[in-house]
């Protein structure tokens, strides 16, 4: 059998922490940040574990995650 290929798109965007939750970053933070708040960027530091529901489609493309 082949090995499995990962949805390169999601192993930029996605990570796995040691216990095996998918950790992500918040959105909006990339570019065009001019007209964002400063309080608005401070809030959108750091990682955050993805949703439940998105979970099992996340581990579909990161088969080796």
């Amino acid at each position: 059998m082949p090995k499995m290929k990962t949805k390169k798109a999601a192993s930029k965007r996605l990570k796995a922490r040691k216990s095996g939750s998918i950790k992500r970053a918040h959105a909006t933070k990339r570019h065009i940040l001019t007209k964002r708040t400063t309080k608005n960027k401070r809030q959108l530091r750091g990682t955050l574990t993805i949703n439940a529901s998105d979970e099992k489609s996340a581990r579909q493309m990161l088969p080796y995650v």
